[in-house]
């Protein structure tokens, strides 16, 4: 095999996509394949530094190590981060290019970047054995499909046979599936191979007649069922939904070590990028994460994180619109601990002078740390390692924001003062070592009888989570069916489903 491909498309954004992507690309290289994720164009605040230092969403940085291979640019040529409702900062090839409309994107600068989508994906083809492709929303979006290049764009351009996965935890979903079968042009509908149910609880022989039903009325089969998987903690990719308050980070099921838990609080910022830093702390045992938006929430945590977000000032007017600004002076004057990560250092300093996020220029800051912050046009993109209370530390940084660090101790090319420690550094609690010197840190400063596991592994547990990835492909779906059509693409002679596109 050599070259081979698959789309993955979905009915909904959320349909589960990125999993069904990474668990069959750990599913490939499980029999010896070597495999490649591939997502043309990605909308995410959740990004990943590579080690050429290009940055791409972290969804392919996990599909990447679900494939056993280094994360590239390749995999994630355009990348979207959004700064409002209206527009997004665009990065192409690991690299931003500037901020754009929604308008202005679909209006045109789209179809301009379909050339390097498209020799990226062949690039992957050509050293790869198989190539899978994740697609965006749903491939069905007709008001967009003129200037599409990662739904059916893309597989058409490279003949890819295309799986459409619809998540029936939502319900609807054979109305899903028919619906997106018919809304596509023939020429699209051809590739559009089968279907995949994603997150099925109880007994499947009461969905198979309605999966024999949806064979006969598109001519296409369902090639697996996945059960619905509790606690995978898989980087997600475009934020947690709907309402984040009260949001509970999934984390493995083990009771503490010491007499206490340890309760972290992380401010559900506008924008929030890179929440995903907070799951190595989920990863451990006894240790309990919440997103919250409200002060009084704040009261009983032994740790508040004010996370990553690409509006430091818009974060700062809505932590200071909602009491929470001063509950967190409040924690910091009594010594209670407070992390702020990327946008949320900036935010913990004195002073930001921004001409390039918000363009809003001098901005005080909650004033926890000596720092002052400058936006500069051109973004830091780095892999940094160093050193932090006597444990190695890895990270990686993202930011416009410079940061001008005038006293407190040195802390991960940030600061602490107090109990209130700032860092650019994302990931960097995925050090295992770093991470209970912290949590003890943590728990000393919050009075609690908390104690770190001593052999909690964030990359073991990751794995794990990936296998089961792979596992959930090997034992619930069709991968006779799967491994043919990225071998051959798809099959002669499907029907057409009336009545295509308007």
């Amino acid at each position: 095999m050599r070259g081979g491909g698959l789309l993955v498309a979905g009915t909904t954004s959320d349909a589960g996509k990125s999993v069904v992507t990474a668990g069959i690309c750990r599913w490939l290289v499980r029999q010896g394949v070597k495999v490649a994720p591939f997502k043309g164009q990605n909308m995410s605040l959740n990004s990943f530094v590579t080690r050429e230092g290009a940055e791409i969403g972290r969804a392919q940085a996990m599909q990447a190590q679900a494939a056993r291979v280094e994360p590239t640019a390749l995999m994630n040529p355009v990348l979207l981060k959004p700064g409002g409702d209206r527009s997004s900062q665009v990065v192409l090839m690991g690299k931003p290019v500037g901020e754009m409309s929604a308008r202005g994107y679909h209006g045109g600068r789209q179809q301009t970047l379909f050339e390097p989508v498209l020799a990226c994906l062949e690039e992957l083809r050509a050293t790869h054995d198989a190539v899978i492709c994740e697609g965006a929303g749903s491939p069905a979006e007709i008001n967009l499909r003129r200037t599409d290049i990662v739904n059916m764009g893309i597989a058409r351009a490279a003949r890819l046979p295309v799986v459409v996965v619809g998540d029936i935890d939502r319900g609807g979903v054979f109305a899903q599936f028919f619906g997106t079968t018919a809304l596509l042009a023939p020429e699209d509908q051809e590739l559009v191979a089968g279907y995949l149910v994603n997150k099925f609880r109880g007994d499947v022989t009461l969905l198979e007649p309605g999966l024999d039903m949806l064979h006969g009325l598109t001519g296409r089969r369902t090639l697996g069922v996945l059960p619905y998987a509790h606690g995978l903690g898989i980087d997600e990719e475009d934020g947690l939904r709907v309402s984040l308050r009260g949001t509970v980070r999934e984390s493995v099921v083990a009771p503490p070590l010491g007499a206490d838990v340890l309760r972290v609080a992380v401010c559900a910022v506008p924008l929030m990028s890179n929440f995903t830093d907070v799951d190595a702390l989920a990863a451990e045992p006894g240790v309990i994460v919440r997103f919250v938006d409200r002060p009084e929430e704040l009261a009983d945590a032994d740790l508040v994180v004010v996370p990553g977000t690409r509006g430091t000032v818009k974060a700062l007017a809505w932590l200071r619109e909602r009491g929470l600004a001063d509950a967190l002076a409040r924690r910091a004057a009594e010594g209670r601990p407070v992390l702020g990560i990327c946008g949320g250092f900036q935010a913990l300093g004195e002073h930001i002078e921004d001409e390039v996020e918000s363009k809003a220029g001098a901005v005080d800051g909650l004033g926890l740390l000596p720092v002052r912050v400058r936006f500069a046009r051109e973004k830091t993109l780095a892999r940094p390692v160093g050193e932090a209370l006597g444990e190695r530390v890895d990270g990686y940084e993202i930011h416009h924001g410079v940061a001008d660090v005038r006293g407190g101790e040195p802390f991960l090319h940030g600061c602490r003062v107090g109990a209130v420690w700032g860092t650019h550094w994302h990931g960097s609690l995925e050090s295992d070592g770093f991470r209970r010197a912290f949590l003890r840190e943590v728990a000393a400063a919050a009075g609690r009888a908390f104690v770190p596991a001593p052999d909690t592994s964030f990359g073991a547990l990751r794995e794990e989570q990936l296998d089961r990835l792979g596992d959930l492909i090997e034992e619930h779906a069709d991968t006779d069916a799967l491994l043919r059509l990225i071998e051959e693409g798809a099959p002669e002679g499907l029907p057409f489903v009336p009545p295509g596109a308007p």
